[in-house]
């Protein structure tokens, strides 16, 4: 197979590889790039935990070719941290909450929890388990991770300490 030179925005750096026309951009991403925060879980799009934004939106990144993203906008779950690389209020409020245990959700539910909050500063708790319905955990039971989305939230709007 031949292979293409892709060049992306990643985590808000513009970065190149090279891919073949059929590696999956969550490969891409771990193995060409070296970003392994995003997981590879089912890989049929059903678990979540490859989540990552894509120009602005979550999509499964099992699902799409590496050569798909070439001059798109990605963000991973390394990309959330704040610019001085410290957690974001998102990721302290999934430690804080203990909304996450074995761990391997955590990058695709701190995705769908930050494109949540990106669009709705105020969620209500149905709109919250709406947005991480898509992603499967089998350890928390999702109430510990439904608060931490509230918490960050009101953090985020400067409501609590």
């Amino acid at each position: 197979m031949s292979e293409h030179k892709i060049t992306l925005t990643v985590n808000g750096r513009q970065m190149s590889g090279h891919a073949e026309a059929r590696l999956t951009l969550v490969d891409f991403l771990r193995d060409v790039l070296g970003l392994t925060g995003t997981h590879i879980g089912c890989e049929h799009g059903v678990c979540g935990a490859c989540s990552v934004m894509f120009d602005g939106k979550p999509v499964r990144s099992c699902l799409m070719y590496a050569v798909q993203a070439d001059g798109h906008d990605v963000t991973t779950v390394e990309g959330l941290e704040a610019d001085d690389g410290t957690m974001s209020p998102l990721q302290d409020a999934f430690w804080e909450n203990h909304a996450l245990q074995c761990g391997y959700c955590t990058p695709g539910m701190l995705i769908a929890g930050h494109a949540l909050l990106s669009q709705n500063a105020s969620p209500t708790d149905e709109e919250i388990r709406h947005a991480i319905g898509g992603n499967l955990c089998r350890c928390t039971g999702y109430q510990q991770i439904v608060e931490a989305i509230q918490m960050a939230a009101e953090k985020m709007r400067g409501d609590s300490s």
